[in-house]
């Protein structure tokens, strides 16, 4: 491996009604609170007014952005900033999912910041600071609880690019399984393989002696293969769901990958297909992986591919080549997801070939190739994308 220094300053408070701890932890940054939200399901499940009463508790202010979308957009980020600097915000807290909290790094950086937030996001500026914020999560799935990273989407112009900085680890992160319980199926299934995927991004690289990462990563998805079933069968057990919400959160909290940097193509390849068609991303990864798995394989890297099959998916190797082994691996791995209910296919979308040029172009928007694991060009991401059909 390499050298590496980690450090993650985001505090995390797991557990059922750590809720409470919310007015202590917001308190020491102020009491002017933006607090943002996406389609109002925190008022139905109770977790609203339960934020309202621990910030009465500071005497705090408090202002609202609601209406964050799944792939959150430029222009809701827009809002958020305004927000903040007309009301003179000083603390930002997200309730939901990775969507919400992804803007709310956006809103969070863009509020201290001369530039317009898409130029941070497309990485033709720098971020001079941030807001503090924190997160109140109500779906596992992205890991955006305890890392620093945001994706946003620009729907003016078909965009959708991932970014972060050293500014955007949110201050504290308050996990309770028992505010998932009312995700919904499809969204429970699209988080699952989005934690899933985050994992085999971290598993595809070529550095050496990574033993104690790789069974991190292989423990991660032998778990989550046990549980994701037992938790559609029983979405309201505690003990799925807290497995599930921890799962999330240290698939993408940069433990996994300690001394190597992972693959990372097939986020690139998903990123362009919901730019323009505005897609679940757990479900644009359920088509996406295996196909570029299958794409990418070759002698050089299967000794990679067959270690996945023979220790996550338990492929029998006798009398079978590697690459036989490797890619009864990648087989397994689809009719996991099936089983889920995750799609198998851009038709499942209404997606035909008539936008994949599109799509491919946009993957070689930044760089003329990308993925670590082995360099795709707008070829390959037309070729995943017609395998994909």
């Amino acid at each position: 491996m390499e050298n590496f220094i980690y450090r993650n300053p985001t505090k995390l408070i797991f557990g059922k009604g750590q809720i409470e701890k919310l007015a202590g932890e917001i308190q020491p940054y102020g009491s002017r609170i933006l607090i943002v939200y996406g389609g109002g399901s925190i008022k139905r499940n109770g977790i609203y007014d339960r934020v309202l009463e621990e910030l009465k508790k500071i005497n705090a202010e408090v202002f609202e952005l609601s209406g964050v979308e799944p792939n959150p957009r430029i222009s809701t980020v827009r809002k958020g900033v305004g927000i903040c600097r007309e009301q003179r915000i000083d603390f930002i807290l997200a309730i939901g999912g990775g969507s919400t909290i992804d803007c709310s790094k956006a809103i969070a950086v863009g509020a201290v910041t001369d530039a317009d937030m898409w130029d941070v996001v497309t990485k033709k500026e720098k971020p001079a600071g941030a807001l503090p914020f924190g997160t109140i999560l109500t779906l596992a799935a992205t890991g955006s609880e305890m890392n620093s990273g945001s994706v946003i989407t620009n729907w003016e112009t078909n965009e959708k690019h991932g970014w972060g900085s050293p500014y955007t680890y949110p201050k504290f992160s308050i996990l309770d399984p028992v505010h998932t319980f009312s995700v919904p199926r499809d969204q429970t299934i699209y988080g699952l393989v989005d934690m899933m995927s985050h994992v085999l991004e971290h598993y595809f690289h070529h550095e050496e002696n990574t033993p104690i990462q790789d069974r991190w990563c292989e423990g991660i998805l032998l778990t989550l293969i046990d549980v994701g079933p037992k938790l559609l069968a029983d979405p309201e057990n505690y003990a799925y769901r807290s497995t599930a919400m921890l799962g999330g959160t240290l698939a993408l909290n940069n433990m996994l990958n300690l001394g190597y940097r992972g693959d990372w193509a097939t986020h690139n390849l998903e990123h362009a297909v919901s730019a323009v068609h505005d897609i679940p991303h757990g479900g644009g990864l359920a088509i996406l992986f295996p196909n570029w798995m299958r794409h990418v394989l070759d002698e050089n890297n299967v000794h990679r591919f067959k270690q996945l099959a023979v220790r996550v998916f338990d492929v029998d190797t006798i009398g079978k080549s590697d690459k036989v082994v490797a890619l009864e691996g990648i087989d397994k791995l689809r009719e996991f997801w099936n089983e889920l209910g995750a799609p198998s296919s851009l038709t499942d979308y209404d997606i035909d070939e008539s936008t994949l040029e599109e799509m491919a172009e946009k993957t070689v928007v930044a760089n003329p190739t990308f993925g670590n694991y082995r360099a795709l060009t707008k070829k390959d991401s037309l070729e995943i994308f017609k395998e994909s059909l």
